[in-house]
Order: structure tokens, then C-alpha cells, then sequence
């Protein structure tokens, strides 16, 4: 997904606007996670880009989307832009979570 959302539409109610864009942004990702796995592959991952405009947009980190979404809107911005794309993503192991010393028993 490549897309600039506006937030302000003559005749809609800007917070209306905003949460549909947001359930839009969650539809998306719901349906790219529901396709099938390649081989050898843990689960879908995302590369994130998110800025005023397409120019200036820059890589930010999946789980902070909608804390920018929120940003933009309080301030005042008219637009924001978004890119989502799906990437196959390999799950690694935890440093320092050695699960056979636990010796608590």
C-alpha cells in the first residue's frame, strides 16, 4: 500500500475521516497476514514508510503507525502519507533468555 491519505474532505467530519483511515490501515495489514506463507518463512513482516508526503517520508517502525497517524491529526495536518509492504520475516532467538538454565524449580 502507497497511498496519501487526506484528512480534511469538505462535508466529513474530521474525526470520522481519521478512524476510517485508521480501519483502513488495519484492514490492509489483516488481509496481507491472512495470505499464505512462503516456505521456510515464521510470518509477515512490514516495511514502513510514513511522512507529509511522499518526498519526505522515511522508515519508521511498524508498531509506531498509529502514534504518527495520531501526531499528524493533532496537529492540524491536511494529508499524511503511508507506505506499508509486506516482506517475509524470520523469527530469532532472544539474547540473553536461555529457557534450559532455569533453574527455579
Amino acid at each position: 500500500m502507497k497511498k496519501t491519505f487526506q484528512l480534511n474532505i469538505e462535508g466529513k467530519n474530521r474525526d470520522r475521516v481519521l478512524d476510517a483511515t485508521k480501519h483502513e490501515v488495519r484492514q490492509y495489514i489483516k488481509r496481507e497476514r491472512r495470505k499464505t506463507l512462503p516456505e521456510g518463512v515464521d510470518f509477515w513482516d512490514f516495511d514502513c514508510k510514513f511522512g507529509t508526503n511522499p518526498d519526505n517520508a522515511q522508515g519508521v517502525h511498524f508498531a509506531t503507525l498509529t502514534a504518527l497517524i495520531d501526531a499528524v491529526a493533532k496537529e492540524g495536518g491536511d494529508a499524511f502519507y503511508l507506505e506499508l509492504l509486506a516482506k517475509p520475516g524470520h523469527r530469532t532467538a532472544r539474547i540473553g533468555a536461555d529457557p534450559q538454565a532455569d533453574d527455579s524449580l
